[in-house]
């Protein structure tokens, strides 16, 4: 087949690419490697062909400098497991050091080569050629993302072999691959662990699951990649907050091939001999880890049973699982929240097409404080409360006829836009807010929501807080930070240093960009386990709301329909609960499937959290 393609004059180094058809796998096409014209880079195969699955093209007898680099590269965005046919461009020692899965550069295109000058040339038996592009992201080798910016510029050097062949000699570790060829090649899969301020096994207290997003091969065992790196551990970035039931060193079994599960839906997975031995609480733990890992995966799993030494450890059911850990994503809010018209919190039952809400009970509901911004605890006893002014921080129950007492909090901002923040609750009824105040910018924890204040320390913060969100597992928190006219989104980690009859230490660490493209964030919101809402610009853009990934990546989901002037959004951790946003419209809720629908006047609506 190996048609030239329209004018460029030479046949491209395709790869031979299949569609799943009723089952079965159907040649669409390929071609030869090319013969004749200049090294040119290698072009992303359509984000689109979902159902595409690509072989690589061995190296062509006698084929030239140019078209080993040339298949080589396409070679790398193959569904070649263990990228054989990527390897036949080495050499035999090349083949043996290189390591694929030490990382992969994601570039904006595929990446470009020509030969360095002073490297060589084909007659002298050795050339040099400089692989180019411009990065997106990184990926690893724990299969952690991380935004990428600037130049790609890395060498590989080719000599011929004893039978006159070129073969790629030296090269960097990992793989280089387009943007649309790591959409398509790669999938972001959350594997998860548990806070380590939650109790060990063993305790009558459920632990809290944290997400830990990674990204795997599609359609290479994704399963069985899922199990191996959540038993190899969390990734760097959360594993100073995060614990592993699984006891250190635990890993799949000698000899286990591909795991599927059965036609029960139950997954069976051998352990070494590292896992022998462990309770009946700590294994329902390692089972849950792997239920919630596994959750999102095709096919199904609805069961997991762990073996090690031929004996079964346990088996857990996804109904178990729940039962043996707490999951964010799994609570369902009873009310939606916000401020009516006199400034008052009113709610609506989470997930109803009501639009006439009630007032809420309590003082902040029922009493004459106005507000400007409110938040709920998540077992949606108590509330917390800004006042219009922005200067003073009102705690109260969300029992009629309570009384709301002296605020928490004063400001001492000369302005309303330098004065308290919207209020946030941790899993832990842990009350956060920050005080702009530019001559005191402070970012401040409430134990359970009352007494004095603990100040949050944020080394190498760069910038002021001005929008404070924390995730339900409680140790991740989303900060919104303004420095020289930009607002940038920042998630960090939540550290914690408690002793006995002392004041805790709290820090906020390890914070980095999940949307470096954009430079005015205006508004944003946890919307899942790994998942925030966000709405901003990029420059000289316009707004637009986005979800993100905490690792900066984009969530494989379609985006929020369009809303004009938008300027608070909430989202539940529940994915089946509506977006809510405060716009130019007032309060606005987007069902799932549908259109943007006005609910009522108002303003700043929150769901728990």
């Amino acid at each position: 087949m190996g048609a030239d393609r329209e004018g460029r004059g030479r046949r491209r180094p395709a790869r031979v690419m299949a569609y799943a058809a009723g089952g079965a796998l159907v040649l669409a096409g390929c071609a030869s490697m090319p013969d004749s014209g200049d090294l040119r880079g290698v072009e992303s195969t359509p984000r689109q062909e979902t159902q595409v699955q690509v072989f690589a093209v061995p190296p062509g007898e006698d084929a030239s400098p140019s078209e080993i680099v040339q298949g080589f590269l396409e070679a790398l965005t193959s569904d070649d497991p263990q990228y054989k046919t990527a390897r036949q461009y080495l050499t035999g020692d090349a083949a043996k050091t290189w390591r694929p899965e030490a990382s992969a550069t994601v570039l904006t295109d595929g990446p470009g080569a020509k030969p360095e000058p002073g490297g060589g040339g084909e007659d002298t038996g050795e050339i040099s050629y400089m692989l180019t592009g411009t990065k997106v992201a990184t990926v690893d080798s724990q299969q952690a993302y991380a935004p990428a910016t600037g130049a790609y510029g890395r060498s590989v050097h080719l000599t011929q072999d004893d039978k006159r062949q070129w073969r790629i000699d030296a090269l960097p570790q990992g793989v280089v691959i387009g943007e649309s060829d790591f959409q398509r090649n790669y999938m972001s899969v959350s594997k998860y662990y548990f806070a380590s301020n939650t109790d060990a096994a063993g305790s009558k207290s459920r632990p809290t699951a944290v997400a830990d997003p990674v990204y795997v091969r599609r359609r290479v065992e994704p399963m069985t990649q899922m199990v191996s790196s959540l038993l190899s551990g969390p990734t760097r970035w959360l594993g100073p907050v995060v614990r592993s039931s699984f006891p250190t060193g635990t890993a799949l079994a000698k000899g286990v091939g591909a795991l599927t599960p059965d036609d029960r839906s139950k997954l069976t997975v051998p352990l070494n001999d590292k896992a022998e031995g462990i309770g009946t609480n700590r294994c329902e733990e390692m089972a849950a880890q792997m239920l919630f890992t596994l959750r999102n995966l095709s096919p199904a799993v609805e069961e997991v049973e762990l073996r090690a030494a031929g004996a079964e450890l346990c088996s857990l059911t996804q109904e178990g699982a729940d039962s043996a850990a707490s999951r964010s994503s799994a609570r369902h809010p009873d009310y939606l929240y916000f401020v009516d018209g006199k400034h008052r919190l009113v709610r609506i039952a989470a997930g109803s097409s009501g639009n006439e809400p009630d007032p809420a009970p309590g003082a902040l509901g029922e009493g004459d404080t106005a507000l400007r911004s409110v938040a709920v605890s998540r077992d949606e006893h108590t509330a917390a409360g800004v006042s219009l002014d922005g200067r003073s921080l009102y705690v109260g129950s969300l029992v009629s006829g309570g009384s709301l007492g002296e605020p928490v909090l004063r400001s001492q901002g000369r302005s309303e836009k330098d004065r308290l923040t919207p209020p946030s609750w941790d899993a832990d009824d842990g009350l956060w807010v920050a005080d702009r105040d530019p001559d005191r910018p402070r970012l401040l924890l409430f134990e359970e929501g009352k007494g004095d204040p603990v100040e949050v320390r944020v080394p190498h913060l760069d910038g002021r807080v001005q929008s404070v969100r924390v995730a339900a597992d409680g140790v991740r928190i989303a900060l919104v930070v303004e420095k020289g006219g930009k607002k940038t989104l920042l998630v960090g980690l939540i550290e914690r240093d408690e002793k006995p009859g002392e004041k805790p230490v709290v820090r906020v660490v390890e914070l980095r960009s999940a949307t470096p493209e954009l430079e005015e964030v205006t508004t944003m919101s946890w919307a899942g386990d790994s998942r925030l809402v966000v709405v901003g610009r990029e420059h000289g853009g316009v707004q637009q709301m986005r979800y993100v990934q905490v690792d900066g990546s984009t969530p494989d989901v379609p985006a929020p329909a369009a809303l004009t002037g938008v300027k608070e959004v909430t989202a539940a951790e529940d994915d089946q609960l509506p977006l809510v946003a405060y716009s130019v419209d007032g309060i606005v809720r987007l069902p799932s499937g549908e259109q943007w629908q006005k609910v009522t006047e108002g303003t700043a609506p929150v769901y728990p959290g």
